[in-house]
């Protein structure tokens, strides 16, 4: 994979992520990301492991995987991963940002399905711009916090779509 170079920033900046940014502002942001290439198949972020960066999404798509118990008999139970979802850089701008906000766990495994560049933001990097600069913090964080709520209502309608399912199956038994 290529070095990172200025025709990436470029790239990243015309996301909907920064399109509230000035170029100082980007330029500034850029400060704190550290450059990751990811190979095809390499595991990203592993759900279950303390996180404490943010990647945003440069080129490349991902797998993103979730840990299911399921009830194999009586006393048995099995620990398969399920695909919930496939990210695609030209659509998604970041993933993992809710490290940037809490010291839990990671809610999901990222796998690479190519090959990725990423840039990295550790936690301590981005409290610390948001301090030094505040202005550019807030909107970095409005628009973070948007995306989070556009997650969470799809989650919502993804929720309840399952349970009326579930609720018509067992209604037919």
């Amino acid at each position: 994979m290529r070095v990172p170079n200025a025709k990436w920033k470029k790239s990243l900046a015309a996301r909907d992520l920064f399109s509230s940014l000035e170029k100082k502002e980007f330029d500034t942001l850029m400060t704190v990301c550290r450059p990751v290439t990811v190979g095809a198949g390499e595991v990203i972020m592993r759900e279950g492991e303390t996180g404490d960066s943010m990647f945003l999404f440069a080129s490349g798509t991902v797998d993103v995987t979730k840990s299911l118990t399921l009830k194999t008999g009586t006393k048995d139970y099995s620990s398969v991963e399920k695909s919930f979802v496939k990210l695609d850089a030209g659509k998604v701008s970041f993933f993992g940002d809710m490290a940037l906000f809490e010291n839990e766990t990671r809610s999901a495994t990222i796998t690479a399905s190519t090959d990725c560049l990423l840039f990295e933001v550790k936690r301590r990097d981005f409290e610390d711009l948001c301090g030094r600069h505040p202005a550019l913090g807030y909107k970095l964080v409005k628009k973070i916090a948007a995306v989070l709520c556009e997650r969470v209502r799809k989650g919502n309608q993804d929720i309840l779509k399952l349970s009326t399912a579930l609720s018509i199956a067992l209604s037919k038994t």
